[in-house]
């Protein structure tokens, strides 16, 4: 078989883009993961599990903390349960139900013991109508909004309207937190007076034990999917975000879990409705509205294991969810392209900025093109064997090695996974995930590229995953006692107790 001159030229061309891509990708995120070493052993010195003397807790500032919820019967009122066990002196949960369709409201009024409550809704953020606000009888930190749908940005937005105090914290209401969670994140607010947000890492429960909205032991995830998944938050999270934070050029944090300052979120309009990808669209917009006023300002990120939440485990969930990732980032770049061209962008806009426009904006459009041209040319003869050890080192041996180091912090700092059998397993899956997996991923973050390409423009809405983890029907009964507290986060067979309260 033989192909047209100018087809070959463009295949052999496409070799060349796609070996420096991937040389690109893996070479930045090998610095990152450089500065990301010392920042884990730098936090693990300053920050470690007794980083916040019990005195020091005066100091705290009071936060709201926002659990938005569309159909979670099935899991909101032990995620409830959970954050009243919070090791925190002084916060309240606003709990969003934004126009659900099960059981929702009831079990929250129920489990809560809530009562209508005639409360002056400040609209300093443009929302859906509210309904009607509860407050608890038994539990005075507990208040729901009931409002008309309109998606996890609108819910967001009505939350921040209710609340109270000057930090905000959002929540997912199918994450679980441990107890020392809101303490840890809200650090860096007592730290730097100049911090606006700050997010927390988000580790996979699959696999785990969890009873009564809390994590009863730590385990690997059965599933293969569950399995990829586990690896792709080691690299974003220890050195992805972890990398950027030094130089105040982070650019994402989770929606699951993240705290923010109320009136600085307020100044830029709270969260946009028209993207799917309400909570990386924020960041950006802070980052360019703030460098854009001249103001001096922190976004950081802390590394401790603090946040747990279901990974996907079947293939539409996760297709789903990368697909909205994917138009999400673009929508959350491509607005806010001029912040790459300021003269004071500093290391966002002249360093992060291109970064994650280059290669994880466009990026799926080169490695998509990359594999295909190399499989024509193999299959017509024309792709010799040297060229092809050189596209198996830069498209698996590279992606091996940044995985193998995200492998190696985790086990330098948190040991979530000790046990030699767990890390052998890992450091299988980390080879395996780059036959197969990372090319799947690709084509469904191109499918995503494409539909904000050709104008699909993505509105803020409940992405919903399967869920398959055994969440246990609550106890019913009511949070203990203020006091130190502990969660067993031992991995399944270990006797090594890892206590996350101070």
């Amino acid at each position: 078989m033989t192909l047209p001159s100018g087809l070959v030229w463009f295949l052999e061309g496409m070799q060349w883009v796609f070996l420096l891509y991937f040389i690109g990708i893996n070479l930045g995120y090998l610095l990152l993961n450089y500065v990301s070493v010392f920042g884990i052993i730098r936090h693990m010195r300053e920050h470690g599990a007794q980083y916040l003397p019990k005195n020091f807790t005066a100091y705290q500032p009071p936060v709201s903390i926002l659990v938005p919820a569309h159909n979670e019967e099935r899991t909101i009122v032990s995620s409830v349960r959970s954050l009243l066990r919070l090791k925190y002196p002084d916060f309240e949960i606003v709990v969003v139900n934004d126009g659900s369709t099960d059981g929702t409201l009831d079990a929250l009024v129920r489990a809560f013991a809530l009562v209508e409550f005639p409360e002056a809704y400040r609209k300093r953020i443009e929302t859906e109508p509210v309904n009607r606000i509860f407050a608890s009888t038994d539990f005075p930190r507990v208040r729901l909004v009931d409002k008309q749908q309109g998606g996890k940005a609108d819910a967001l937005n009505a939350g921040i309207n209710c609340a109270r105090y000057p930090l905000f914290c959002v929540v997912d209401a199918d994450c679980i937190l441990q107890h020392d969670s809101l303490s840890r994140v809200v650090q860096p607010f007592l730290e730097d007076a100049t911090t606006v947000a700050a997010g927390g890492v988000i580790r996979i429960v699959n696999g785990c034990s969890v009873k009564d909205g809390f994590l009863s032991d730590v385990a690997l995830p059965r599933k293969a999917l569950p399995q990829f998944q586990l690896i792709e938050y080691l690299r974003a999270f220890l050195f992805g975000r972890l990398g950027w934070s030094p130089i105040n050029a982070l650019l994402i944090i989770s929606g699951a879990f993240g705290v923010f300052y109320k009136e600085r979120v307020i100044a830029v309009g709270g969260y946009h409705k028209d993207t799917v990808g309400e909570d990386m669209e924020l960041v950006v917009r802070l980052h360019h509205q703030l460098r854009k006023e001249r103001r001096h300002y922190n976004i950081t990120f802390v590394p401790d294991p603090i946040c747990w939440t279901e990974a996907p485990e079947d293939l539409r969930s996760l297709r789903n969810q990368r697909v909205r990732w994917q138009q999400g980032l673009m929508e959350s770049l491509i607005p806010n392209w001029r912040m790459m061209f300021q003269r004071n962008g500093g290391a966002v806009g002249r360093l992060a900025f291109p970064f994650m426009l280059l290669f994880e904006g466009l990026g799926p459009v080169i490695e998509v093109l990359g594999y295909v041209s190399v499989l024509v040319l193999w299959l017509v003869g024309l792709l010799s064997p040297e060229a092809f050890l050189v596209f198996l080192f830069a498209s698996v041996g590279l992606g091996v090695l940044l995985s193998t180091n995200a492998l190696l912090l985790e086990e330098l700092s948190f040991r979530l996974y000790p046990r030699p059998a767990q890390q052998l397993k890992l450091f299988a899956v980390a080879i395996i995930e780059n036959f197969g997996y990372r090319q799947l991923t690709a084509f469904w973050r191109l499918i995503g590229l494409l539909r904000w390409v050709t104008g699909l423009r993505g509105k803020s809405r409940w992405g919903k995953v399967k869920r398959h983890a055994t969440w246990q029907h609550d106890s019913g009964e009511a949070p203990p006692p203020a006091g130190p507290q502990h969660i067993d986060t031992r991995p399944a067979g270990s006797t090594r107790e890892l206590e996350t309260t101070p």
